[in-house]
């Protein structure tokens, strides 16, 4: 499996029509740079974490860009944001579509240079480790079947996986090794390494949870602040996200706390240990592991369309929880999501719920279950988990 399509393709080659700029943002080793020189051939492509072409960059950025009259593609343009002013100088001289594409590993060091200075002049993508119907296709499998998802889940979703056939414990080790070793180290001085690394582990474990800071700070034997700090490294270079309560005016009923879930499962697999199908398959957190999969499958989409619309979840003192919420203009779409293969009455049963406590508000209501088979029940679609990614299809146009 040597060229595996994205779906991101077909939106980044229509933002380069509208912008003269555009960067696509993403963890590393999720496709970026093999993407936008796929969509580019005929750019100029410079790599920026070559020390010698990043010392030219730095201490000469208008001879550097001199040498690209037409354009090229930038790749971890982190390394040198500094260029970015410059691009907006040679991008307002000549606002030709198309003429710089920019890929950036660290979310928040990126956006904010770029809020700053090509503000109008760039889109923005997200580009997130392979989807499941990317997997299938490149697999020439027409469905994802139910088996599967033990596998899927310790494969995770990088490209050089599956395009090399690596062994996921292998790459995903030195992934984890490199990004505390480079990434962390480049976005903070970093005197905990180890702390740091026991953080990341518990996280795993904490996954598709209701994060209270204070009680893993505890558990690291770090503050809280620190906590709150390095959440923010992990989110800023894409290693895990989360998703905020929705809130309305209910009353006083509903949590305030995020769930945490990484942008690969199977990075979050490794971390906690698990090596094979058979541990996976009895391991007491595989039903949140396979709530992080479909969670992620969601926001893949979201993100393949270039759209950056949130994602919810419903949560109140009582422990009333909906796993996912989408906030639509016409009303809320919610989703449940179950490892189970088989659908019984039992998993409708908060579903149910809620849609009754927020009554009209309610759009839809789904429900994504480990099986196969597409169901329609009483005022609930029920979609396997390979089709997960329907959700929310289509919502571009």
């Amino acid at each position: 499996m040597k060229n595996i399509g994205r779906q991101a393709l077909n939106v980044l080659l229509q933002r380069a029509m509208l912008y003269p700029v555009v960067t696509v943002l993403g963890p590393r080793q999720s496709g970026k740079t093999t993407l936008c020189r796929m969509a580019f051939p005929d750019k100029p492509y410079v790599n920026l974490e070559q020390p010698d072409v990043r010392e030219f960059a730095q201490q000469d950025p208008k001879a550097f860009l001199a040498q690209f009259p037409d354009g090229a593609v930038l790749d971890e343009i982190q390394n040198v944001p500094s260029l970015l002013s410059w691009i907006q100088v040679l991008t307002d001289a000549d606002p030709r579509k198309g003429r710089f594409v920019l890929t950036g590993s660290h979310q928040l060091q990126v956006s904010a240079q770029v809020t700053q200075s090509l503000a109008g002049r760039t889109a923005v993508l997200e580009l997130l480790p392979l989807s499941l119907s990317e997997l299938a296709k490149a697999s020439d499998l027409p469905t994802v079947e139910p088996a599967d998802a033990n596998v899927l889940m310790l494969q995770g979703g990088y490209p050089r996986i599956h395009a090399q056939g690596m062994p996921p414990e292998v790459m995903l080790s030195d992934y984890f090794a490199t990004y505390v070793e480079r990434d962390v180290r480049q976005l903070i001085n970093l005197r905990h390494l180890r702390e740091f690394g026991q953080c990341v582990r518990l996280l795993a474990g904490r996954t598709g949870q209701l994060l209270n800071q204070t009680s893993l700070g505890n558990e690291v034997g770090v503050s809280s602040n620190t906590i709150t700090q390095w959440l923010s490294i992990l989110e800023a270079s894409f290693l895990v996200f989360s998703l905020a309560p929705w809130s309305v005016n209910i009353g006083k009923r509903l949590v305030k706390s995020p769930k945490i879930y990484f942008y690969d499962v199977g990075l979050a697999c490794w971390l906690l240990g698990i090596k094979t199908v058979e541990q996976l398959q009895h391991h007491p957190l595989r039903g949140a592991l396979f709530e992080n999969l479909v969670v992620l499958e969601v926001l893949k989409s979201l993100r393949n369309q270039g759209l950056r619309d949130p994602l919810y979840f419903f949560r109140d003192s009582n422990g009333l929880e909906i796993d996912l919420l989408l906030d639509h203009a016409d009303g809320l779409q919610l989703v449940e999501i179950k490892a189970s293969q088989t659908v019984s009455a039992a998993l409708f049963k908060n579903l149910r719920t809620v849609s009754s406590l927020l009554g009209d508000r309610v759009k839809t209501q789904h429900l994504i279950y480990g099986g196969a088979e597409r169901q329609d029940r009483t005022g609930v679609e029920v979609l396997p988990y390979g089709q997960a990614e329907t959700l929310v299809l289509g919502s571009a146009a």
